[in-house]
C-alpha cells in the first residue's frame, strides 16, 4: 500500500540546519524509509501513478526535507523510458568536480518549495561523489549532466542550502550558449 511522504515546506526552519553524519550501517527503520522514498519518487516520474496519487515529479530527496537531520540522500534517475537508477548515499561529500558549469534549463524545482521559483542555477557538468551505502559499504558515484545537477541539489540540502539560494540575483538566466559555462 502505497503511502505519500511528508515533506517539509521551505519555511521550516529546520531545512536551513546543516545535517549530521549518518551512523551506519542504516537501522532497519530508516531503510523502511528509504524505500517509501524510492517509491515515490519513482511514482512521481510515471505520469499515470503521479497523478493517481497526486505527486509532483521529484528526482531526489534528502532526508532533512522529512525533518530527519541526517546526511542521507535518495536519487531516482529515470535513464530510459520507465527504467529508473536508484542512488542511496549515507554522508556523500563531493570530491571533484569539473570546471565545467551547466545549468538545467527549464531551471530547477524541489519538492519542499511549492512554488516556481525563476532563474537558472548553476552547478559543475560532472561530479564524482563519496559516501557509503545501507550496509556502510564505502561507493564512488560519477555523475554528469542532469544527475550531477540532481546530487548537487541533494547535497546542499544538507548543508541547509536551497537551490533558489545559488540563483544569481543579477543574472537570473542565462542563454541558449550561456547553459554551458565554461
Amino acid at each position: 500500500m502505497f503511502k505519500k511522504l511528508n515533506i517539509l515546506d521551505e519555511k521550516e526552519k529546520s531545512l536551513r540546519k546543516k545535517s549530521v553524519e549518518a551512523t551506519l550501517p542504516i537501522s532497519d527503520e530508516y531503510k523502511k524509509i528509504i524505500k517509501q522514498i524510492i517509491d515515490e519518487l519513482t511514482y512521481s516520474q510515471i505520469e499515470e501513478l503521479a497523478e493517481k496519487y497526486d505527486l509532483r515529479p521529484g528526482m531526489g530527496l534528502a532526508f532533512p526535507q522529512l525533518g530527519i537531520n541526517e546526511r542521507i540522500i535518495v536519487i531516482v534517475h529515470e535513464v530510459d523510458d520507465g527504467k529508473f537508477d536508484e542512488y542511496v548515499v549515507v554522508n556523500p561529500k563531493i570530491i571533484s568536480y569539473s570546471s565545467e558549469m551547466i545549468a538545467a534549463e527549464a531551471g530547477e524545482g524541489c519538492l519542499s518549495v511549492n512554488r516556481d521559483v525563476d532563474g537558472h542555477v548553476k552547478r559543475h557538468a560532472r561530479v564524482t561523489i563519496e559516501g557509503y551505502d545501507i550496509n556502510g559499504n564505502k561507493i564512488k558515484i560519477r555523475a554528469r549532466e542532469e544527475l550531477a545537477i540532481a546530487f548537487q541539489h541533494e547535497i546542499d540540502h544538507l548543508d541547509g542550502i536551497l537551490f533558489y539560494d545559488r540563483i544569481d540575483k543579477n543574472h537570473r538566466f542565462y542563454g541558449e550558449y550561456e547553459l554551458r559555462l565554461i
